[in-house]
């Protein structure tokens, strides 16, 4: 068997798949994000990486109580983009990891955004200029903080973090780069305008390799720290979004991945880079000629927690907290597709695709009398899936039309949110058994890169045997009337916010 590493933003996963894709066990450790003051987000990387200790070595513990004996083959990594850290020269860090979620450099995206080097930056590095960029975080550093910028030794990610623990190396794999704003993705090496802008040389930055690259644990401590044998392979991966294409099949033409957990996205894989020319969507590398392309919503799952936590509350009661998310999804289903009109723009911790605007704010727009909390559920359900189709919409224009989506993530276990989804873009919608594409989207690179064989090659195509979710187009009808009134209402109240 082969463990799937994915460090996501609330959570790491340890899941230990064979080579068919199918689940032995997992283990999952959260984390907090921090938010010393408005608008700043991170996370304490150390924190992170206990958690990557402990959920592989529960996953180990819990494969000794299984009926049948494994062979742990290898650990491959799957990780969240866009995070920040400052490392010092004696491999201590500076700053926590400051996560895609952070906007402090809002003004430095302002100033540079539609500008002639702006527009060059995202030609040349597919990242929209946007305060999540890691080089936009780095223009912020180096006015904001001299003192840390200037005794920075390396500026990384968090799974450059992980490597380094492991093997005090700084590496990084082409795909994680390709999401900083960074990376010249047509030629994948460091941008020298890029470099230029944020103040630093190629000499800050880790050195760069392929996905497929493997690494040895030969330290005793770190395995047994790890409970996994000395001479452990550790192939570096990529980056979640790109992994779950992999994970879910969608790497053919008109074949999406819908990713939904925390934020969300929507994604399709093309042998172009298709930076489009309205800088809607981005466009990172999975392998050399080998681009996924698309965009990411901040408010997904995140939306859903901050209505169950402020208006649903005893859905957290322990008789209740089993059945919490089919109580949600009673009080969704109790009203009619459109919300009888409410409206709902999901903007609360601003937006990236397609708009990129970290200034946006949520809204609800048309309340009336007969409107009670199931309204407002359900319209918080179909904000989020406009703000999808919206990244869809930008998709089709930059790429091609698309004609069936994989979902996945921890939304996609309700089957209302799926079925709405299907009605919202009227397109057909597959899940998984497994959902946990991006950590299978890794063991399927591990594999690769370790030269194993298995019926894995089955993931790249469309396989019609996973439960299937048709759309109701007069549903879908409903919808766009509401989804018309969406996109009028956002560039109505784009200067207010």
């Amino acid at each position: 068997m082969i463990i799937g590493l994915d460090i996501g933003t609330s959570s790491t996963k340890a899941i230990a798949f064979d080579h068919a894709g199918t689940i032995i066990t997992q283990c999952s450790v959260t984390y907090p994000m921090l938010s010393p003051q408005t608008g700043y987000y991170e996370q304490d990387p150390l924190h992170i990486y206990e958690a990557c200790v402990r959920s592989v070595s529960e996953v180990m513990d819990a494969l000794k109580n299984c009926k049948q004996e494994h062979r742990l083959e290898g650990i491959a990594v799957s990780s969240a983009m866009h995070g920040l850290i400052a490392m010092g020269e004696k491999g201590n860090h500076l700053t926590n990891c400051i996560i895609w979620a952070d906007t402090r450099s809002q003004d430095v995206a302002d100033k540079l955004k539609g500008t002639p080097a702006g527009q060059n930056l995202f030609r040349q590095t597919g990242t929209p200029i946007h305060p999540m960029s890691p080089l936009c975080k780095l223009i912020w550093m180096n006015k904001h903080m001299p003192t840390i910028f200037k005794k920075t030794h390396k500026f990384i990610g968090i799974k450059e973090y992980l490597f380094f623990r492991l093997f005090r190396t700084y590496v990084v794999d082409y795909s994680i780069a390709s999401a900083t704003g960074l990376l010249d993705i047509h030629k994948l090496h460091w941008s020298g305008l890029a470099l230029s802008k944020a103040g630093i040389t190629d000499k800050h930055l880790s050195s760069l390799v392929s996905i497929d690259h493997v690494i040895k644990v030969e330290d005793e401590a770190i395995a047994q720290q790890w409970k996994i044998p000395v001479g452990t392979h550790f192939v570096i991966g990529a980056s979640d979004g790109c992994l779950a294409n992999l994970g879910v099949g969608a790497t053919k033409p008109g074949i999406a991945s819908l990713t939904v957990g925390t934020s969300g996205a929507i994604r399709v894989v093309t042998d172009r880079s298709n930076t489009d020319t309205k800088e809607r969507v981005f466009s990172y590398v999975l392998r050399p000629g080998e681009f996924v392309v698309g965009g990411a919503i901040n408010n997904a799952g995140v939306v859903r927690n901050w209505f169950k936590d402020q208006f649903m509350s005893e859905l957290s009661e322990p008789s209740l907290c089993m059945n919490s998310a089919a109580l949600f999804d009673d009080e969704v289903i109790s009203v009619a597709p459109g919300s009888d009109g409410l409206i709902f723009l999901p903007y609360l911790t601003g937006e990236r695709a397609p708009y990129w605007d970290a200034n946006a704010k949520g809204v609800y727009f048309g309340i009336q009398l007969q409107h009670r909390r199931a309204h407002f559920a359900r319209a918080m359900i179909e904000g989020m899936l406009f703000a999808l189709y919206s990244v869809g919409i930008a998709l089709e224009e930059t790429t091609q039309p698309i004609e069936t989506i994989y979902a996945s993530g921890g939304l996609a276990r309700s089957v209302l949110w799926v079925q709405m989804l299907a009605d919202v873009f009227n397109k057909p919608v597959f899940v998984k058994e497994n959902v946990e594409s991006s950590a299978w989207g890794a063991a399927i690179i591990g594999m690769e890169a370790l030269g194993i064989t298995g019926t894995y090659q089955s993931t790249h195509t469309v396989d019609t045997h996973n439960t299937q979710y048709l759309p109701n187009e007069n549903n879908h009808w409903v919808y766009m009337e509401n989804f018309r009134k969406f996109e009028r209402l956002y560039l109505k109240l784009k200067e207010e916010f």
